[in-house]
């Protein structure tokens, strides 16, 4: 199997397999700590900590796993990273860690971490594997940095707590609330595919075009 570039194992993550977007994955945390920007970024940096690390332990053991119990090893690997996660979080930003809830416990479970840990970290080497899950963290990090930026500007005026909108502008509470979520994502999903759809018509031209310029070049040897 050919073997992709090295820079390419990290931009992948940013959108062609963006986790948010392109594979739906993490679906609850983005739905539910994106009402500030603050609460999106500390939970997609401490998501990516445990990707990065669970990816590299995984990767490094793969071998040494049965096939029969790897999901269940995989598991222990990401809960151990989860715990240290929240205790740091617990006890250096109390804050955060009060706002974000039980959803920093939650990735453990976190389809994004198991999904790339069983698709890639248990397949690849300790450095491809780092890469990758440094390049979907940053993805999420961005997906998260979108929807909550739009949320707090429209909701509350404010983006990381600073007013950004004028006093007269009235807020959209229901940015803030659980439907603004899944309108954000539903929109920012239609865009997603909107452009992807306006992207494979293009790469469509672009085919049809070399395959008449080749078509006509051999009727021109033909002749």
């Amino acid at each position: 199997m050919k073997k992709e570039s090295l820079t390419y194992e990290y931009v992948k993550g940013l959108w062609d397999i963006n986790p948010t977007f392109k594979q739906i994955l993490g679906t609850c945390p983005t739905l539910a700590v994106t009402v500030t920007v603050m609460n999106g970024i500390a939970m997609a940096l401490a998501t990516t900590f445990v990707l990065v690390f669970s990816s590299l332990f995984i990767s490094l053991v793969r071998k040494l796993i049965p096939n029969q119990v790897r999901i269940a090893a995989y598991i222990v690997i990401i809960a151990s990273f989860v715990t240290i996660t929240d205790l740091v979080m617990k006890a250096q930003f109390p804050d955060l860690s009060k706002a974000l809830g039980p959803f920093i416990p939650l990735i453990v479970v976190n389809c994004i971490i198991l999904g790339r840990a069983e698709a890639f970290a248990s397949k690849n080497t300790p450095f491809r594997s780092v890469l990758d899950a440094l390049g979907n963290g940053t993805g999420f990090l961005l997906a998260l940095i979108v929807m909550s930026g739009i949320r707090e500007i429209l909701g509350s005026k404010t983006f990381l707590g600073m007013q950004v909108l004028p006093d007269q502008f009235e807020t959209w509470t229901v940015m803030i609330l659980p439907a603004g979520a899944f309108l954000t994502f539903g929109l920012l999903m239609g865009f997603s595919n909107a452009f992807m759809d306006r992207k494979k018509r293009l790469e469509q031209q672009a085919l049809i075009k070399k395959y008449r310029e080749n078509s006509a070049s051999l009727k021109e040897q033909e002749v």
